[in-house]
């Protein structure tokens, strides 16, 4: 693909994916919040645009896509549907399925993929465990072979599409050690017997199901075992990367869909005669935005085309991890100072800065806290 045709592909992906969530997201996510979740229907719809698929290959229902490609999509998702419940649970596929895809055999890869980016089925990642918070070494729970079965019990939390998934993809410990080295990852299906799930509430992400799992003797076909014992830990950590460049592209969304009810509301607001953009303070704030926006959509630009061009080795991996730092800083600003703008109806429900400043916090701790963020780039430039 030529530079030429990739801006026009990318014009064209934003285009249509800006009057999707203009038209089937933004004007229902006050509703869907107070409802606790979106239709499913949602997923067919989306599907049925290619949003699912876009990144997947073309065999299992999908469309080969560049990071450069799949950017413009996640940071318009985000900004015109100004959700993260939506977000959270309509793509959750994206960390649920690429194990699959990785690891799976083709019988499984054929059974499971397609569905779900055809929107007709869900898929989950469950890798966190209570009180383990970002430590997946030290996970605890267990699968045991027995026979043609794995038998799993342990529990998982804050799963996201917890309750809806027909298809979780579990981190488990196979041997009788502890660390990296004895964990595996297992395909479960969601009506498997013996796995109870509690919805959990949460600050925000309100229209996103949550979940508390526990698995209380779960057989599980050894077919379902992706990649060889012991495999998992590898694939997690490189599963958590894609997750992290997501994440960043989702907060530029969200800090961009800030800045622009801002914009219109200081544009329009008449304080002391003049409208609020009059005021130097507030267009200081809005620059200030600005700043923090074009900086990070600059920096992402540059991580996706190193990916692209197939360099994704230890020092890429620190580039995203404090990408994705930086990328959040941003949104909490945005978030903060967009309310600030919009001043008392900052803090009420259905307006885009109130919402979005609840899931600020989500998205720092997500996939990786800024703590484990800075530590894990420390690594890999070698500085310890």
């Amino acid at each position: 693909m030529t530079a030429d045709e990739l801006r026009e592909a990318r014009d064209a992906l934003a285009a249509t994916v800006e009057r999707f969530a203009r038209a089937e997201i933004a004007p229902h996510v006050t509703a869907w919040d107070a409802a606790g979740e979106f239709p499913r229907a949602l997923y067919r719809r989306a599907a049925d645009l290619g949003l699912l698929g876009l990144g997947y290959p073309q065999a299992y229902g999908g469309t080969p896509a560049p990071h450069a490609l799949r950017l413009p999509m996640w940071v318009a998702l985000c900004r015109y549907g100004a959700s993260g419940g939506v977000l959270a649970s309509l793509l959750s596929h994206n960390i649920g399925l690429p194990p699959v895809l990785a690891l799976g055999s083709e019988d499984v890869k054929r059974e499971v993929i397609p569905p779900v980016l055809a929107g007709e089925r869900i898929a989950a990642l469950a890798i966190t465990e209570p009180g383990g918070g970002s430590d997946v070494a030290a996970l605890r729970t267990t699968s045991r072979r027995d026979g043609d079965d794995y038998v799993v019990d342990g529990e998982k939390i804050f799963i996201t599409s917890g309750m809806r998934a027909d298809w979780i993809t579990v981190a488990v410990r196979t041997g009788d050690g502890r660390g990296a080295k004895d964990i595996s990852l297992l395909l479960v299906p969601g009506d498997s017997q013996g796995l109870s799930r509690t919805r959990l509430d949460k600050m925000g992400w309100l229209c996103s199901d949550t979940a508390h799992l526990r698995f209380d003797g779960v057989r599980v076909p050894a077919r379902y075992l992706l990649g060889d014992e012991g495999a998992g830990f590898k694939a997690i950590m490189g599963n958590f990367n894609a997750e992290r460049f997501g994440i960043a592209c989702a907060a530029l969304g969200f800090s961009m869909a800030c800045y622009d009810e801002a914009l219109v509301c200081a544009q329009q607001r008449q304080t002391f005669g003049s409208p609020l953009v009059g005021h130097q303070v507030v267009r200081h704030k809005l620059v200030d935005m600005q700043q923090r926006i074009r900086s990070t959509a600059a920096w992402l630009e540059t991580v996706a085309a190193r990916a692209d061009a197939g360099d994704t080795g230890a020092d890429w991996v620190g580039e995203v991890c404090v990408l994705k730092n930086h990328a959040t800083q941003t949104l909490q600003f945005c978030a903060d100072a967009g309310v600030q703008i919009l001043g008392g109806m900052g803090y009420m429900r259905g307006t885009v800065c109130e919402r979005i400043y609840r899931e600020v916090k989500v998205l720092t701790i997500g996939g990786g806290t800024e703590e484990i963020m800075k530590d894990l780039a420390a690594r890999q430039w070698h500085m310890i």
